[in-house]
């Protein structure tokens, strides 16, 4: 992540560009004026937000399906009793994937949408970095043209070369320091201004999941009002269904040969 003194010390190296030897003192500048952590990081989170809305939707229609196919089973009719804790079940099961995709729908909109279209200012400024470079490369190609004539002894024939050289640099150099000047004091803006960009957003996220459970607390205590009633424990169940089970192996039909 960008700091002030990156800024400060990028300033710096484009100061000492012009004059003999600058190239070694340019650096890396190129990772200097361009946040590629923060494009990776947005498009991440929103590929990942993504998915997380997809698997809620899927895993509450996959239970409003359940309770639907157990309705439609034939042991639901032979078993009053069965059938309206089912019937509670599907009940309960459609409520929660009502909420489920009002909850997915504030986040389509608050959160992924708001993330797609930060993601979508990136080519831009790829883009400006791009010029910058392709600015950067004619002026160093200009400078080290000009360091070559100054090396050179001072003839006529040199020193017209030179003076040419000196001119063609010069448009080159303001070119650069231009847009070199535009990065230094817009990206950093761009960049502080993440933060407040994306608050509102996660604040929205947390809220929509903070009613989101709050309703499924809510329906899941109706559900337990309404099933609920002195019974087997889930370790007593568990050997009933195994004493039942041994009732059916124990029938000739599904024996061993």
């Amino acid at each position: 992540m960008w700091s002030n003194e990156d800024f400060q010390l990028t300033s710096k190296l484009d100061s000492c560009l012009v004059g003999p030897g600058f190239r070694s003192r340019l650096g890396s500048l190129r990772n200097r004026l361009y946040p590629r952590q923060l494009e990776d990081q947005t498009k991440k989170l929103q590929k990942d937000m993504k998915k997380s809305t997809d698997a809620d939707l899927a895993m509450s229609k996959s239970a409003v399906k359940i309770s639907s196919d157990l309705l439609s089973n034939p042991l639901c009719e032979q078993d009053p009793k069965f059938l309206e804790m089912v019937m509670a079940l599907d009940t309960a099961m459609k409520r929660m994937d009502s909420f489920n995709q009002e909850k997915v729908n504030q986040i389509q909109k608050t959160v992924i949408e708001p993330l797609k279209k930060f993601s979508g200012v990136f080519p831009s400024l790829n883009m400006a970095v791009k010029r910058r470079e392709q600015t950067l490369q004619d002026y160093k190609r200009l400078q080290s043209k000009v360091e070559k004539y100054e090396e050179k002894e001072k003839t006529g024939p040199i020193l017209t070369k030179l003076h040419q050289a000196r001119e063609e640099l010069r448009p080159v150099k303001d070119e650069f320091e231009a847009k070199n000047k535009q990065l230094l004091e817009e990206m950093p803006k761009f960049y502080s201004s993440r933060i407040n960009y994306f608050k509102p957003s996660f604040e929205s996220l947390i809220r929509a999941q903070v009613v989101y459970y709050t309703e499924m607390y809510k329906i899941f205590g109706d559900l337990t009002e309404q099933i609920d009633e002195p019974g087997l424990t889930d370790e007593q169940r568990q050997k009933e269904n195994e004493a039942k089970l041994n009732e059916l192996r124990a029938l000739s039909i599904v024996a061993d040969d």
